[in-house]
């Protein structure tokens, strides 16, 4: 019998799977920003982000790429989110106590969407790759989906995406928020999917850039350090959004702009310098992708009040099991890290 090709090799199956639910779970549930009360989006998120950050592994991966093409790919599926599936960043904002006019400037909430370029390429594509390549290392450096199987990703992603962009602009956006349908200009949709292909190009062209593990000259750096970098780097990135629910933030808006641009360069160019070294280790990753989590989960607690008590019980829930599986990750990896070094001894 003919082998079925757009089936997922059985060996794939289970990173696959993960990777669809945790990036939004990472992104969306332990953000705060899907609650136990409309959990139900967790469908078309897991069909737009959890595929869409499975295409960016995947593309790095056959590439044989390292993390800066997975960052610019992120960014990739950024942009494709806020001006051509649900054009958040493009229609003013519509949440109650959202100060719209604050960094709107030529169609596009400015601020918003500096904001959204570094949370989603990070907590929707960055963190949870590295998290499920931790949980799967014998598979973290293999493509996971075969051709056909590929192609249909990029119909699920397709489908997903129209159900996100109809429930929220057609649907959320008049019904819920009692907002009228906004229509950008079609020259600002044009020039957020060339951004998108000049993102994807540039990817493929810094393939070989920024590898890990090039630089043998580089004392070791302790992960704890790690950690606490990741976490304060994005802490400080939730201020922007907090500066669009200031009634009168009395900050010209070039500073937080510029502010927010030179921080994600500063944070890039330390993390890139320290995984260069070879002595970069499942260790660093999972601590920076924790301290990255921590600093996401911490987010919700600042806004709570209006919360309801089973969004809070849930909240807290799943912050518990995201813990709890981050320390179980973490003793896995240092086991699997003291083992490889005691048979490198008696070798």
């Amino acid at each position: 019998m003919e082998h079925n090709s757009t089936q997922l090799d059985p060996r794939y199956t289970g990173p696959v799977w993960t990777l669809l639910i945790l990036a939004p779970f990472i992104a969306e549930v332990l953000s705060g920003s899907t609650r136990l009360s409309f959990l139900f989006v967790l469908i078309p998120e897991v069909m737009v982000w959890g595929v869409g950050a499975l295409l960016c592994r995947e593309l790095t991966r056959r590439w044989r790429a390292g993390g800066t093409s997975l960052l610019l790919l992120g960014l990739a599926l950024s942009i494709a989110e806020e001006f051509v599936i649900q054009q958040t960043s493009l229609a003013p904002l519509p949440w109650p106590g959202a100060n719209s006019g604050y960094g709107r400037l030529w169609g596009v909430n400015w601020l918003y969407f500096l904001f959204m370029l570094g949370f989603e390429s990070v907590w929707v594509v960055m963190v949870p790759v590295q998290v499920v390549e931790l949980f799967f290392p014998q598979r973290s450096r293999q493509p996971w989906l075969r051709a056909r199987s590929l192609v249909a990703t990029c119909v699920v992603f397709c489908l997903g995406s129209f159900i996100a962009w109809y429930s929220w602009t057609q649907q959320a956006l008049p019904k819920k928020l009692h907002v009228p349908p906004y229509h950008p200009p079609v020259l600002t949709i044009v020039i957020g999917v060339m951004a998108i292909v000049l993102l994807i190009a540039l990817a493929y062209a810094l393939r070989n850039f920024g590898l890990s593990g090039r630089d043998s000259l580089r004392a070791p750096l302790h992960s704890g350090i790690t950690g606490l970098v990741a976490a304060v780097f994005g802490g400080a990135w939730f201020l922007l959004i907090s500066l669009v629910f200031v009634p009168r933030p009395g900050i010209p808006l070039w500073m937080p702009m510029a502010g927010g641009v030179a921080w994600a360069l500063i944070a890039f160019v330390i993390f890139l310098r320290w995984s260069a070294s070879n002595h970069w280790s499942s260790m660093h990753r999972w601590a920076t992708a924790f301290g990255a989590a921590l600093a996401c989960m911490a987010v919700p607690y600042l806004s709570i009040a209006g919360w309801s008590l089973s969004d809070l019980i849930a909240e807290i829930i799943f912050d518990v099991l995201a813990l709890v599986g981050f320390i179980m990750l973490g003793r896995a990896i240092r086991e699997r890290l003291c083992k490889s070094s005691d048979s490198a001894v008696f070798s």
